[in-house]
This record gives C-alpha cells, structure tokens and sequence, in this order.
C-alpha cells in the first residue's frame, strides 16, 4: 500500500529534535511520497535539505503563502521566479488568500495569489491553494483566471459541498486531511457524494492532527487515521482508498 501525503510541512522546526524518525515512521506505514509546499525565503534551504537527504520521497513546490505575505511581497515573489527558472519544482504553492490571520494585506493577497496562478500557467504546473476564511476571494480570482491549463489541489478543503463542488468546477481537487476525523468538521456528512477521483490525500503536519492525536503535534504517519476514515465513508478498503487517491496526486503531480 502507498500512501501518498500531498502537503507536509516536513522542515518545520517542530519536527527539529527527530525529524528523520518521523520521516521513518511514516515510510514504514506505507507513506512514501512527501509533497513540500513552501511558505517563504526563509524556508528555502531547508526544503533542499530534505530533498537531498530523501530524494526518492520528497518532492517539493515553490510560493509565497499568503500569512506570509507583508510590504516586501514584490521581493518574495521575485525569490519564487528566481527558484522556478533554476530547477523542476511539481507545483506552485502554497498560495492564496487568509483573512483569519491578516486581512489588513488584502490586496497584497490578491495581488500574489493571480501573479502565481500566472507562474503556474507559465511553467504548466499545478497549485495549491490554501484558503482561509477567504472562500469568495479565492473563487473570485479562480473565475478571472479559469481555463484548461490552471488545475490543483484545494487544500485543506473544510468549505461546504456547494463549495466543494465549486472548487472541483476550477478543476481542484480536495485535498482532505484530519478535519474529515472531526466529529464538528461537517465534511464527513457530504464527502461520499463527491466522486473519490477528486480527493487527495494530506495531513498538513504539523498541524491539524486527526483524531485520536487531536491537538497534538502532527505528523505524516497518521495519514493513515485519514485513510481509514475515508474507507469508512466510501464503503471501500484502506488498500483501494491508498491506491485511487495516489493515482489521483500522479494526475496533480505528474510523478
């Protein structure tokens, strides 16, 4: 069974004291495939550690995340162009639009979220959007910007099924993590109308554990709780759950 995990902050300092058991751990539950989504500069060299140090697990994307987007996001963003025209990355992000931490750089936002969408179009590559609290900006600018070649993932989705379907319409998929173990998370209640060919796999560690190691520290070896829940609402077995969702990031992905 592999298990693939489409967005895992794997360099976090939060994983400093071990991260390569960590990293171990998951590889033995069967999660062989570690999608990097980046964040900013800052974060850069770290993410090249990884890869080298796992080159047949890891792979990376390239952005600027919109919490991270301040004054100097023309500079960041010009840090993104500079790494995308230096080497492979397998998509652009995570970018998009969060009005739960900052919604004072709105238009900063905005302005980098369609710049990178024009980045991912140029390059011919996936995004992955993080969205929070920002659902009608987000769809907003994905209207402006629809067409064949802007497809992704739409992660962490916790929005409703008309939403869902919505994002699906963009050609998104779903990415679905540990909110789908909440017993408040809601998305449990729709997901089986949505056909399992639109949903991938993430567990967004170190964040967003899901049940039982809520509130914890999370890491890519619990995916396998999101597995199981979702054999639980398919009416499938683990084993296929793995197999159609890693088959779907290779459609994403392109590896």
């Amino acid at each position: 069974m592999t298990i693939t995990d489409t967005h895992t902050h794997l360099y976090s300092s939060e994983f400093d004291g071990d991260r390569n058991e960590m990293i171990q751990r998951a590889i033995d539950a069967g999660v062989l495939r570690f999608f990097i989504p980046s964040i900013d500069s800052t974060f850069t060299q770290s993410m090249y550690d990884l890869e080298n140090s796992y080159p047949e697990n890891i792979f990376l994307m390239m952005g600027l995340h919109p919490t991270h987007i301040k004054d100097n996001y023309l500079e960041e963003l010009q840090h993104v162009e500079k790494e995308l025209s230096k080497r492979k990355f397998f998509a652009i992000g995570e970018i998009g639009i969060d009005l739960y931490w900052d919604k004072i750089h709105l238009p900063q936002q905005q302005d980098a979220f369609r710049k990178q969408i024009q980045l991912a179009k140029q390059y011919k590559l996936p995004i992955v959007i993080h969205c929070r609290e920002a659902f009608n900006e987000i769809f907003e600018i994905l209207e402006e910007e629809k067409s064949n070649d802007l497809f992704g993932i739409f992660h962490c989705f916790s929005g409703t099924f008309e939403q869902a379907l919505q994002a699906i319409s963009y050609n998104m998929k779903l990415g679905i993590g540990g909110v789908v173990t909440f017993k408040n998370g809601k998305i449990d209640q729709f997901l089986n109308q949505i056909d399992l060919k639109y949903i991938v796999l993430e567990t967004d560690s170190p964040y967003l554990a899901p049940v039982p190691y809520r509130g914890k520290r999370n890491e890519s070896s619990y995916i396998i709780n999101v597995v199981y829940k979702l054999a639980e609402i398919y009416s499938l077995s683990a084993a296929e759950i793995a197999q159609i969702t890693t088959e779907n990031s290779k459609e994403i992905f392109g590896i």
